[in-house]
């Protein structure tokens, strides 16, 4: 088997394992599994950056940059949307009052 059509295959393989896996988590887990991406995405960021700055061709850059683009775009959205669910258990903060209502 070609080692190009391997990696495709695995790489094929991890995205559809992720979709069934995340695709199952119940919306109570999602702001503290949001918390634990942001770190891996950092994680992606620096690997892109790495990517981005080999300078091999023409081809390396380009991905490298919008794996950098997107991987900037995750982490800062993430952080975002966690900072949000966050404000809505502070106490004294603005939230729903007595009743559910504001």
């Amino acid at each position: 088997m070609n080692v190009e059509l391997l990696q495709l295959y695995v790489f094929v393989l991890a995205g559809f394992v992720g979709f069934l896996v995340i695709s199952r988590v119940p919306a109570l887990l999602h702001t503290p599994l949001m918390s634990a991406t942001n770190a891996i995405s950092a994680i992606s960021l620096v690997g892109s950056l790495v990517l981005a700055g080999s300078g091999r061709d023409r081809v390396a850059s380009v991905l490298g940059f919008l794996a950098v683009t997107s991987a900037t775009i995750n982490v800062v959205g993430g952080f975002l949307i966690t900072d949000r669910m966050l404000r809505m258990f502070r106490r004294g903060g603005p939230g729903p009052g007595p009743g559910g209502r504001r």
